[in-house]
Protein backbone atom coordinates (compact mmCIF):
# COMPACT_ATOMS: atom_id res chain seq x y z
CA UNK A 1 0.00 0.00 0.00
CA UNK A 2 1.50 2.93 -1.13
CA UNK A 3 0.57 5.26 2.14
CA UNK A 4 1.54 2.20 4.69
CA UNK A 5 -1.60 4.07 7.05
CA UNK A 6 -2.32 2.54 10.90
CA UNK A 7 -5.99 0.25 10.21
CA UNK A 8 -8.06 0.19 12.86
CA UNK A 9 -10.99 -2.00 12.56
CA UNK A 10 -14.04 -1.95 15.51
CA UNK A 11 -18.09 -2.36 15.22
CA UNK A 12 -18.55 0.49 13.02
CA UNK A 13 -20.59 0.43 10.09
CA UNK A 14 -18.47 3.05 7.61
CA UNK A 15 -14.95 3.42 6.31
CA UNK A 16 -12.91 6.69 7.09
CA UNK A 17 -9.40 8.17 6.50
CA UNK A 18 -7.65 10.75 8.55
CA UNK A 19 -4.49 12.87 7.82
CA UNK A 20 -2.71 13.64 10.66
CA UNK A 21 -0.81 17.09 11.23
CA UNK A 22 2.36 14.88 11.39
CA UNK A 23 1.28 13.17 7.85
CA UNK A 24 0.75 10.14 8.62
CA UNK A 25 -2.67 8.00 7.88
CA UNK A 26 -5.10 6.79 10.20
CA UNK A 27 -8.08 4.14 8.23
CA UNK A 28 -11.06 3.33 10.57
CA UNK A 29 -12.92 0.36 8.89
CA UNK A 30 -15.46 -2.06 9.86
CA UNK A 31 -14.22 -5.35 11.40
CA UNK A 32 -15.75 -7.44 8.64
CA UNK A 33 -14.01 -5.46 5.77
CA UNK A 34 -10.80 -7.41 4.40
CA UNK A 35 -6.92 -6.07 3.79
CA UNK A 36 -7.54 -5.73 0.47
CA UNK A 37 -11.26 -3.40 0.49
CA UNK A 38 -9.06 -1.48 2.53
CA UNK A 39 -6.27 -0.92 0.41
CA UNK A 40 -8.41 0.05 -2.76
CA UNK A 41 -10.33 2.47 -0.68
CA UNK A 42 -7.29 4.18 0.07
CA UNK A 43 -6.26 4.04 -3.41
CA UNK A 44 -9.81 5.14 -4.57
CA UNK A 45 -8.80 8.49 -2.16
CA UNK A 46 -5.11 9.09 -3.05
CA UNK A 47 -6.18 12.75 -4.68
CA UNK A 48 -7.94 13.21 -1.48
CA UNK A 49 -4.81 12.63 0.46
CA UNK A 50 -2.48 14.43 -1.46
CA UNK A 51 -4.40 17.46 -1.21
CA UNK A 52 -4.61 16.91 3.05
CA UNK A 53 -1.22 15.94 2.97
CA UNK A 54 -0.20 19.47 1.06
CA UNK A 55 -2.31 21.29 3.22
CA UNK A 56 -0.52 19.98 6.20
CA UNK A 57 2.60 20.58 4.96
CA UNK A 58 1.75 24.17 4.31
CA UNK A 59 0.48 24.53 7.59
CA UNK A 60 3.69 23.32 9.27
CA UNK A 61 5.06 26.54 7.89
CA UNK A 62 3.41 28.62 10.46
CA UNK A 63 4.37 28.35 14.21
CA UNK A 64 1.39 27.11 15.85
CA UNK A 65 1.75 27.60 19.64
CA UNK A 66 -0.13 25.70 22.09
CA UNK A 67 -3.07 27.36 23.69
CA UNK A 68 -2.31 27.89 27.33
CA UNK A 69 -4.84 26.28 29.97
CA UNK A 70 -5.87 29.35 30.65
CA UNK A 71 -6.82 30.28 27.35
CA UNK A 72 -8.60 27.18 27.13
CA UNK A 73 -10.50 27.81 30.45
CA UNK A 74 -11.45 31.52 28.66
CA UNK A 75 -12.50 29.81 25.47
CA UNK A 76 -14.57 27.37 27.35
CA UNK A 77 -16.63 29.71 29.59
CA UNK A 78 -17.40 32.46 26.56
CA UNK A 79 -18.15 28.99 24.53
CA UNK A 80 -20.96 28.66 27.64
CA UNK A 81 -22.10 31.42 27.13
CA UNK A 82 -22.27 31.88 23.32
CA UNK A 83 -23.42 28.44 22.53
CA UNK A 84 -26.60 27.39 24.12
CA UNK A 85 -28.42 30.76 22.78
CA UNK A 86 -27.34 30.05 19.52
CA UNK A 87 -28.56 26.68 19.78
CA UNK A 88 -31.89 27.89 21.28
CA UNK A 89 -32.35 30.25 18.55
CA UNK A 90 -31.71 27.67 15.45
CA UNK A 91 -34.06 24.51 17.41
CA UNK A 92 -36.67 27.27 17.39
CA UNK A 93 -36.22 27.98 13.78
CA UNK A 94 -35.28 24.31 12.68
CA UNK A 95 -38.26 23.21 14.94
CA UNK A 96 -36.57 20.61 17.63
CA UNK A 97 -35.75 19.84 20.72
CA UNK A 98 -32.16 18.83 22.33
CA UNK A 99 -31.65 17.47 25.68
CA UNK A 100 -28.49 19.37 27.23
CA UNK A 101 -25.55 21.46 25.61
CA UNK A 102 -22.05 20.66 26.85
CA UNK A 103 -18.80 22.35 25.90
CA UNK A 104 -15.95 20.53 25.34
CA UNK A 105 -12.16 20.55 23.75
CA UNK A 106 -11.94 18.04 21.56
CA UNK A 107 -9.16 17.77 19.01
CA UNK A 108 -10.82 15.97 15.99
CA UNK A 109 -14.85 17.43 16.03
CA UNK A 110 -16.20 20.87 16.48
CA UNK A 111 -19.84 19.15 17.49
CA UNK A 112 -21.86 15.91 17.93
CA UNK A 113 -25.01 14.99 18.34
CA UNK A 114 -26.41 11.58 20.70
CA UNK A 115 -29.47 9.73 19.94
CA UNK A 116 -30.49 11.20 23.44
CA UNK A 117 -30.45 14.42 22.15
CA UNK A 118 -27.40 15.41 23.85
CA UNK A 119 -25.17 18.32 22.12
CA UNK A 120 -21.40 18.91 22.67
CA UNK A 121 -19.25 21.87 20.97
CA UNK A 122 -15.38 22.68 21.23
CA UNK A 123 -15.22 25.74 23.28
CA UNK A 124 -12.70 27.05 20.29
CA UNK A 125 -15.68 27.64 18.17
CA UNK A 126 -15.80 30.89 19.35
CA UNK A 127 -12.36 31.72 18.04
CA UNK A 128 -13.52 31.32 15.02
CA UNK A 129 -16.04 33.92 12.99
CA UNK A 130 -19.96 33.70 14.57
CA UNK A 131 -21.27 31.99 10.77
CA UNK A 132 -18.66 29.37 11.56
CA UNK A 133 -20.14 28.81 14.74
CA UNK A 134 -23.73 29.24 13.73
CA UNK A 135 -22.93 26.24 10.65
CA UNK A 136 -21.95 23.94 12.86
CA UNK A 137 -24.90 24.45 15.37
CA UNK A 138 -27.00 24.02 12.46
CA UNK A 139 -25.27 21.10 11.43
CA UNK A 140 -25.81 19.01 14.76
CA UNK A 141 -29.27 20.61 15.58
CA UNK A 142 -30.03 19.03 11.82
CA UNK A 143 -28.95 15.50 13.71
CA UNK A 144 -32.24 16.23 15.50
CA UNK A 145 -34.02 15.12 12.04
CA UNK A 146 -32.06 13.00 10.69
CA UNK A 147 -29.05 11.27 12.47
CA UNK A 148 -26.86 10.50 9.22
CA UNK A 149 -25.44 12.54 5.99
CA UNK A 150 -28.19 11.81 3.57
CA UNK A 151 -29.57 13.96 0.97
CA UNK A 152 -32.62 14.61 2.88
CA UNK A 153 -29.69 16.17 6.12
CA UNK A 154 -28.42 18.19 4.07
CA UNK A 155 -31.49 19.65 2.15
CA UNK A 156 -32.78 20.50 6.25
CA UNK A 157 -29.33 22.49 6.71
CA UNK A 158 -29.90 24.16 3.21
CA UNK A 159 -33.27 25.02 4.01
CA UNK A 160 -31.80 27.40 6.75
CA UNK A 161 -28.02 27.98 5.75
CA UNK A 162 -27.98 28.36 1.80
CA UNK A 163 -24.15 29.23 1.78
CA UNK A 164 -23.60 26.25 4.30
CA UNK A 165 -21.34 24.43 2.14
CA UNK A 166 -19.04 27.81 1.78
CA UNK A 167 -18.55 28.10 5.73
CA UNK A 168 -17.91 24.08 5.89
CA UNK A 169 -15.23 24.81 3.29
CA UNK A 170 -13.64 27.33 5.46
CA UNK A 171 -13.85 25.36 8.38
CA UNK A 172 -11.97 22.29 6.73
CA UNK A 173 -9.30 24.75 5.56
CA UNK A 174 -9.08 26.86 8.66
CA UNK A 175 -10.01 24.27 11.16
CA UNK A 176 -6.47 22.84 12.20
CA UNK A 177 -5.09 26.44 13.04
CA UNK A 178 -7.29 26.35 15.95
CA UNK A 179 -7.34 22.52 16.87
CA UNK A 180 -3.55 22.27 15.90
CA UNK A 181 -3.21 24.97 19.09
CA UNK A 182 -4.44 22.75 21.92
CA UNK A 183 -2.23 20.62 24.36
Amino acid sequence: MKYNPDIIKSKRKTVSIEVRPDGKLTVRAPERMSYREIEAFVNSKSEWIERALERNKSMQGEALTPYTQEEIEKFTSLAKAIIPQRVAYYANMLGVTYNKVSIKHPKTRWGSCSSKGNLNFSCLLTQMPLEILDSVVVHELCHRKQMNHSKQFYAEILRIMPDYFAREKWLKENGKKYSGRLP
